[in-house]
């Protein structure tokens, strides 16, 4: 899987194992045997859309390279409740130790999937896009992007070196919107579009007329965006922005904006519910 490539990946691993073995798993090491081996399932608790398969299997190779981990679903793939996810089987203290973070990455990851299939089903007919924000938890952005990918969304910028995007404090400091997109225009890369945040009809004009490549629409009515929309006239890409993930989706979409970004996705997204379930032999 593509996002595995990525460095970042083994140093949250390690993290994350680091935290939660410590010295040593002291319950496992006293009551199983080193010799011992088991076999665990998955199992869906809930209907969801799975993300982290490939990510588990990996975090119980870098433990231990004999783990048999065998996955019936794919990441993105719909899942019932009651169905096995997968199953794995190996050295039975290597799998105890591993349980619980393979299950925290796997239910994190696939509560974000899941949401944002919801929404990005919410928003069929309709030419809008589901994005998320850089609202995600401190460390695991790739990951977390990833998941939104698995759920039907798209990423927005991965980082502040990924695009330009001016907000108010940006607005404020520079002393106004086409101050601001002037000075970005002048020191960006062309390659690299110019996104503005605006909250009214006014700081509409002045994006316009200062040629912005993408304009967001921030805590808009939908009343207000539809009217947005109709001055930016394909002047512009048009993302709405601001607790959308508060909002019904599908009337946002209907008011003919490009993007809705919503940070939701990612800051206070439920777990979903998995089960791992084993049988010592």
């Amino acid at each position: 899987m593509f996002y595995l490539d990525n460095p970042q990946i083994d140093q949250i691993i390690k993290l994350a194992l680091s935290e939660d073995i410590g010295m040593g798993d002291i319950t496992t090491l006293s009551t199983i045997p080193s010799e011992k081996t088991a076999d665990g399932k998955f199992i869906a608790k809930e209907d969801m859309v799975i993300c982290g398969i490939d990510l588990a299997d990996y975090i119980f190779k870098k433990f231990d390279a004999s783990v048999v981990f065998t996955p019936n679903f794919k990441d993105g793939d719909a899942v019932k409740k009651g169905e096995v996810i997968a199953t794995v089987s190996g050295n039975a203290r290597t799998l105890l130790v591993c349980e619980r973070t393979v299950l925290n990455f796997m239910q994190h990851l696939t509560g974000i999937a899941s949401k944002t299939a919801q929404a990005v089903k919410s928003v069929e007919g309709t030419k809008a896009k589901i994005a998320d924000t850089r609202k995600t938890v401190p460390g695991l952005r790739v990951l977390e992007k990833y998941a939104i990918l698995a759920g039907g969304g798209t990423n927005h910028r991965f980082n502040l070196a990924s695009g330009i995007l001016i907000k108010d404090n940006h607005i404020a400091v520079s002393g106004g919107i086409k101050n601001a997109i002037e000075n970005a225009r002048n020191a960006a890369p062309q390659t690299l579009k110019i996104e503005v945040e605006v909250e009214n009809i006014e700081q509409l004009k002045e994006a316009l007329e200062a040629k912005a490549d993408i304009i967001m629409l921030d805590n808009m009515s939908n009343e207000m965006m539809a009217e947005c929309v109709k001055i930016i006239d394909g002047r512009a890409i048009v993302e709405a922005s601001g607790n959308m993930g508060e909002k019904d989706l599908t009337q946002v979409a209907k008011t003919g904006v490009d993007i809705i970004s919503i940070g939701a996705l990612t800051h206070s997204v439920k777990a979903a519910d998995i089960s791992l379930k084993f049988k010592i032999s």
